[in-house]
């Protein structure tokens, strides 16, 4: 369990700005529950998630579907809306893969040099890719332009 430890570079900043703008927001991550509620804390992002699936709680790691379908149930997004969700990660094999399962937007955070940077397969291909947490906002305003759309709050249905 960690008790702190630094973000990515503007990662709380774009978190702020996204619950500003009403997207409801989940954080789906492996390892111990105790760990992310004492990172979020320390930099005050923990209020700003709607939902948590964290492997030690659902009992599974990513990319298995069940932990992205515990933070989309918590959401209250149907599996027809699910097009619609950009799933965010740093890890091909867990992050990108298990988002391409499910039908979600794939974007890639290509930032962690301990990573690996080419997808064993397909289902590892991102369908977006950013190297820095701000890159997302501008990327998400396009979403939203495509008829499809990204799922907001304040977004009619």
């Amino acid at each position: 369990m960690s008790l702190r430890a630094d973000l990515i570079p503007g990662a709380a900043e774009v978190v702020h700005t996204l619950k500003r703008l009403g997207y409801p927001l989940a954080l789906v991550a492996d390892g111990p529950a105790a760990t992310f509620a004492n990172i979020l804390a320390q930099h005050e992002l923990y209020d700003c998630f709607d939902a948590f699936a964290i492997s030690e709680e659902v009992g599974v790691e990513k990319p298995d579907p069940r932990i992205f379908i515990q933070a989309l149930d918590q959401l209250g997004i149907r599996r027809e809306d699910y097009r619609r969700v950009v799933m965010v990660g740093n890890n091909l094999a867990r992050d990108v893969k298990g988002a391409n399962a499910l039908g979600l937007v794939s974007v890639w955070l290509d930032w962690a040099s301990r990573r690996s940077k080419i997808p064993t397969d397909d289902s590892e291909v991102p369908q977006y890719t950013i190297t820095t947490p701000k890159a997302l906002l501008p990327l998400i305003e396009r979403l939203n332009a495509s008829p499809s759309g990204a799922h907001r709050r304040d977004r009619p249905e």
